[in-house]
Formats: structure tokens, sequence, C-alpha cells
């Protein structure tokens, strides 16, 4: 089968896609003290803002991954571009928290409707193993780029023209993207099979109360959601192993590159959701950046992330997708160590944050290719939806366990009596030394736990992944959409 002569202007489209989703969320972040001025929106409701796009979004990522196999990978995709512009066009509008929750909302189904087709489609339009290799790592370096560079794009664009101009950018390009879909992406989908109902209503129910537990795991337990996530998930996977139809193959976690790609990748964005949340906060609580340069110091992280995904593309071909993401997890361990010893200068900083972009940009392309190989071409999209499910929770697992690693450290090097908010200490004069010396402990222990969690990454890919190399696998490499890719 001849490449798709537009393939490369397709990967265009797909990082654009998945660009507009990233930026946004890492943006609003820095838009909360203005949100709360503005509409007079209370903790609570900001807590909404934030994890309403969240829950709906992983709530349903399996659903939709199962919808763009079903119905068409690039018609999915369009239909939550369309949905995420004008929930952002409607959430420039807004004139009260309640009126952002429901926008907030309506974009959590667009980017769950978005993000699995992005993945599925680049994976049935690259059909060499080497070239798919090279777009998966520059799909991955753009959502690196937009993590990194949200902060700070919001950071300058709230500080011009307020927060509603974090939503209003949203709209150009979803435009741009929907019509350069239509003008350039083939369409794809699945064998027709049975709707699976049951387990949809299951999979958003199970997945939203997960991720709930987790987001609420630093303020104790919460016992109801829990036992919501667990009952549902378990019968989920029952349902799913017992219909004849099932809408999501658990049988791929038998397949090794499948199953250590999962556990690693979720291991690794464990680590990586906690830096976000901790080292944003270290530097500003205690180094004094300002937000705009918090989010500049994250440069570094992102420069090297974008040139070692392309030496990990190389490497993948050369050395196998074992040795490379094995390499690639070691090698961000150290980036971890390096933060927790040595993060009190910009120096020392950037050093830190340069090794650990080398790694990541080694590591996660080739375990998400190793992921994805596993993955037969007519269920591509559910398989997309399965691995942005497992990192989603991954990082908001590393939010929550984490952060209160930090808050637990830091509450036990503080006086008796004091808050055990960092943003409360810093507040009172005379605790404000104590309460940096004591962050800075919390960094510390934080970045170590991290770099363990990442080596326990490492572990799992030396034991589990296949150590074959590209080029003993090109062969086997599905060729049609509707030939399985070998596992």
């Amino acid at each position: 089968m001849n490449p798709n002569p537009r393939r490369w202007l397709i990967l265009v489209v797909l990082c654009l896609s998945t660009l507009v989703l990233v930026v946004d969320n890492m943006a609003l972040t820095v838009a909360v003290p203005s949100l709360a001025a503005d509409l007079g929106a209370t903790a609570q409701d900001m807590q909404w803002i934030l994890e309403s796009y969240m829950l709906v979004f992983a709530g349903l990522l399996l659903t939709a991954g199962s919808l763009s196999d079903r119905y068409g990978r690039r018609k999915v995709m369009v239909i939550g571009l369309a949905l995420f512009g004008l929930a952002s066009l409607a959430a420039t509008m807004v004139s009260s928290p309640g009126q952002l929750i429901a926008a907030r909302v309506a974009m959590g189904v667009g980017g769950a409707l978005v993000m699995p087709s992005t993945l599925s489609i680049l994976i049935t339009v690259f059909t060499d193993e080497a070239e798919r290799r090279k777009a998966m790592a520059g799909w991955g370096a753009v959502a690196m780029l937009g993590l990194v560079g949200g902060p700070v794009l919001g950071g300058a664009m709230i500080a011009s023209w307020g927060w509603e101009s974090v939503f209003w950018i949203n709209v150009p390009i979803t435009l741009l993207a929907i019509l350069a879909a239509g003008v350039l992406m083939p369409e794809s989908k699945g064998p027709k099979v049975k709707p699976d109902p049951v387990g949809a209503v299951l999979s958003m129910i199970g997945m939203s109360a997960l991720v709930w537990t987790i987001n609420e795991f630093a303020h104790g337990v919460n016992w109801t959601s829990l036992v919501i996530a667990v009952v549902a998930l378990a019968a989920f996977i029952g349902w799913e192993l017992r219909t004849p139809y099932p809408m999501v193959p658990l049988k791929l976690f038998r397949d090794r590159d499948f199953a250590g790609g999962s556990l690693s990748l979720t291991l690794v964005q464990v680590g990586n959701g906690g830096l976000l949340l901790i080292f944003t906060q270290y530097l500003q609580f205690v180094l004094g950046y300002t937000p705009t340069e918090a989010g500049l110091a994250f440069i570094p992280l992102a420069i090297a992330s974008l040139i070692f995904n392309g030496v990990g593309a190389g490497l993948g071909t050369k050395l196998g997708n074992k040795l490379t993401a094995v390499l690639g997890m070691l090698v961000m361990a150290a980036g971890f160590a390096l933060l927790a010893v040595n993060a009190d200068g910009f120096v020392m900083i950037a050093v830190g944050q340069f090794v650990l972009g080398a790694g990541a940009g080694m590591a996660m392309p080739t375990a998400i290719a190793a992921l994805m190989g596993a993955i037969p071409a007519e269920q591509a999209g559910v398989g997309s939806a399965l691995n942005d499910t497992i990192q989603q929770a991954g990082a908001a697992l590393g939010v929550a366990t984490l952060g209160s690693v930090a808050t637990a450290v830091f509450a036990a090097a503080m006086p008796a009596g004091a808050p055990t908010s960092v943003a409360e200490a810093m507040a009172d004069p005379a605790l404000a030394a104590a309460a940096r010396q004591a962050f800075d402990s919390a960094m510390t222990i934080t970045c170590f736990a991290a770099a363990a969690g990442v080596v326990g990454a490492a572990v799992l890919s030396l034991f589990l992944l296949r150590g074959r190399k590209t080029g003993a696998h090109a062969a086997t490499t599905q060729q049609t959409d509707k030939t399985p890719v070998a596992a």
C-alpha cells in the first residue's frame, strides 16, 4: 500500500488539534486569580471550573475512542473540535461561575472526542513503522511544548487582554484545524460491530469517579466516590470480558508491549504530573518567581524534549523499544534527582530540567510506540483512548499522591500550629522564612519520590517490553486499515 502523500501535512493538523487542548488547560491555571476576582468565584467554584473539564474528559475518553472507530475518526475529531471551539466562545461571554463550569463541561466533551482520534488517525495514516515512530515523536513533542508553553502564553495574554483571551485563542485554532482536516484528511474507521451501551455507561461512571477520588486525596479519602469507582470499573471489566462485542479490547493487556507500555507510562506520568504541581509552586513561593517567570523556567525542558524526541525515534529504530525506553526513563530519574539536590539557582534548575526533558523525549514516544504497535488497526480509536486514559490517570494520580507527600513533609517541618498551606504561611511575615525552608524540603522529597517512580517504570519496561528492533517488526506491521498490527 502506497503511503498517503499528504501524511506530513495531516500530522500538522493532528498536532494543531492536540496543541489547542493542552495549551488551553495549562493557560487556564494561570488565569485563576483573574477569574476569581472578576466572576466572584469561591474556592469551591474554582475547583469545579478546573476539574469539571477533567472529569468529563476522562469519563468519555473510552467511549469517544469507540465512537471514532465505529463512525469515522476524522468525523468524530471534527465534531469534537467544533464543540470545543463553540464552548470556548461561550466561555468568553459568561457572567457567573456556574455558566463557566457549564462551558468547561462542554469543552471536556469536545476534548474527549478530539484526543483519541488524533493518535488513531496518525497510526492509520503512517503505515511505515520508521515514519510512524518519527510522527509519534513529533506529536509528543508538540504536546510537551503546549504543556510548558501554556502558562507562559496564558500569562502574557491575561496581562494584555484579560482572562477571556485564554478561551478566545481556541476559536481560530479549532476553525483552522477543522478546515485543514476537511481538505487533507482521509476518513478511516474500523469494521462495524454492535454498540456496547452498557460498557460505555460503566466506563463513564467509573473513570469520572476515579479521577474525582484521586483529585480529592489531598483532602482525605472520599469513600463514596471511591466505592462508586471500584464498583463501576469492576463491573465494566466483568462486562467487557463477557460481552461478545466489547467496547474496549481488554485482551490487549495480555500483550507484553501493551501492558509494559501502559504500566510504565502510568508511572512516568505520576512523576510528571507531580512535578508540574510542586515545582511551579516552589519556583514562586521559595525562589520568588512571577507566574510568567515560572513558566519560562520550563523552557529548557521543552527544548530538550523537542531535540530528544527525534533522537529517541532514531535510537528506537536501532536499539528497539525496550532499551530506548529504559535508557530514557533512567535519564529522567537522573533529572528528577538533580532537581531534588540542586534546584536553588537558575543554572542548576535549567540543567535539571534539560536532563529531565531529554529522558522524557527518549522514553515516552518509545513507550507509546510499543503500546500502539500492539493495537489492531480496526481498533485504533479505542486503543488510542486507552493510551490517553492511562496517561490522564497517571498524571492525576501524580498530582494527588505527590501533592499529598509535599503537603505532609511541609506540615511536619513547620512549627506547631502553623498553617499547612504554603500560601497562607508565606503571607505571614513571621513564618515566611520557615515556610520557604519547609517547602524546599518538601520539594526535595517529592522529586526523589518521582525519581523512584520512574526507576520503577524502567524496571517494568526492562522485563515486559520486547527487545525486537523496528526493522524486524516493520515487515509484519499492518499495511491497511483492516489488517491487525503484529503483536
